[in-house]
């Protein structure tokens, strides 16, 4: 017999006994058990396979109910008859589109107060003695005043600045209006102000308020006098009512 005639004889004797004669698949195939079963099944519902690796069909077989007989996500027939089971039925339903995102403005809190700023500018030769950072008395008055007000207030933020005129060096006139203000925000934090919502910053000499009003003075008593607006501390203080 010619190796042509042994193949034909071969592919025959598979048609008669029912073997399906698709690409033989590695991995078992289990039906779920349910309705009409086209292929032989073993006791744990996997589809009873040859030694070639091809399924065993039943009397029940038509291509309908390969196509059709659940055996987990897909029909029976993908694992067993993928020729003849249609394409998209072996194929995996591709993933959901994820939700779209719904573009929200944000909700804005409920105005629960009026925002109030009060803004005190106070004469530092009146708070301290001339290039000095100890609060006078008559300071410490103008600082209750100051305190008195901010706790009428829902407050957010106390900011306290020092300045200087510019007599004396950049350097020297930085650290003492920080001083300034730095005793500024110990008298109050003394007198029931958080500490944590006061803030301090020196300005030294950088930010005059009298211009070129005493270019023409040179007596130093008399610049000293002249200069006393640019020797000051500001005080901001903001919350709501």
């Amino acid at each position: 017999m010619t190796k042509h005639h042994k193949k034909l004889f071969a592919l025959a004797a598979i048609a008669s006994i029912g073997l399906s004669a698709s690409t033989a698949f590695a991995q078992d195939v289990v039906v779920d058990g349910t309705g009409v079963i086209p292929y032989a099944i073993d006791a744990r519902k996997v589809v009873t396979r040859s030694g070639a690796g091809l399924c065993w069909r039943t009397g029940y077989w038509t291509a309908a109910a390969a196509g059709t007989a659940p055996a987990g996500q897909f029909p029976v027939g993908c694992g067993c008859d993928a020729d003849i089971v249609p394409k998209e039925k072996c194929e995996a339903a591709p993933p959901p589109e994820p939700p779209k995102t719904v573009q929200t403005e944000p909700v804005k809190p409920a105005n629960t107060g009026t925002v109030a700023e009060e803004k005190v500018r106070l004469n530092a030769d009146f708070l301290f003695d001339f290039n000095q950072a100890v609060l006078k008395p008559e300071g410490r008055t103008a600082l209750d005043n100051v305190a008195a007000q901010a706790k009428q207030l829902k407050l957010e933020v106390v900011i306290a600045t020092g300045h200087t005129d510019r007599i004396g060096g950049d350097a020297y006139n930085q650290r003492l209006s920080e001083r300034r203000a730095a005793a500024v925000k110990g008298y109050l934090v003394d007198h029931g102000i958080d500490a944590s919502r006061i803030y301090t910053e020196g300005k030294g000499r950088t930010q005059p308020v009298t211009g070129t009003q005493c270019n023409n003075v040179s007596a130093r008593q008399a610049l000293i006098k002249c200069l006393q607006p640019d020797r000051r501390v500001d005080i901001e203080i903001i919350g709501t009512r």
